[in-house]
């Protein structure tokens, strides 16, 4: 597996190789004791999969506030998104800032967003499905955010001027400037 960094340094592309015949190909998609070796250790505990049936549906930008923080390890198994993630850990070199990346099924691409990161992305393909690994299960209480159109974090989605299509609960997130981060850069979260 290829481990590519991004602009972000904390947030990590990570390319499967793939091994193809005529039937198709043959990915591994995470190991464990590979990814150990590599630095990156994580005890991933629920599966997660979401379908978004139109281009420019917008899911986020979503976090679980600590004690049940969520490191992630996205993937589209259908379809292509643009994946974002917005350090929101204080007294972090890149609080505030942001990056996008576009997976898709066809390359394979994963994004790995570690605690302390608000995540969100946007449909780039009709009935694109989505998965993901977590290291800490849902706790509805800790369910937390910021708008995605916040004008302090300043995402570009690429949406072209259209609107995107979102669920009632990311319409009500508040701004950045009203959701006090409980994140901190080099505190277990």
């Amino acid at each position: 597996m290829e481990i590519r960094p991004t602009a972000l340094p904390d947030v990590k592309m990570l390319v499967p190789r793939r091994f193809g015949d005529a039937r198709g190909y043959f990915s591994e998609t995470w190991n464990a004791a590979r990814m150990r070796d590599a630095g990156l250790e994580f005890d991933f505990v629920q599966d997660n999969e979401s379908l978004s049936a139109e281009v420019g549906t917008l899911r986020g930008l979503h976090c679980q506030k600590p004690p049940f923080a969520q490191a992630k390890l996205v993937r589209v198994v259908q379809g292509a998104i643009l994946d974002v993630a917005v350090d929101m850990r204080h007294g972090s070199p890149d609080f505030g800032r942001w990056i996008a990346e576009e997976i898709s099924a066809g390359t394979g691409a994963q994004i790995l967003v570690p605690r302390g990161f608000l995540h969100g992305f946007v449909t780039l393909a009709p009935d694109t499905l989505v998965q993901y690994k977590v290291d800490n299960v849902y706790d509805a209480s800790s369910d937390s955010g910021v708008r995605w159109d916040d004008p302090q974090i300043a995402v570009d989605w690429q949406l072209a001027g259209r609107d995107p299509v979102l669920s009632d609960k990311d319409s009500a997130l508040p701004r950045l400037a009203d959701w006090p981060s409980p994140f901190h850069y080099g505190e277990p979260s």
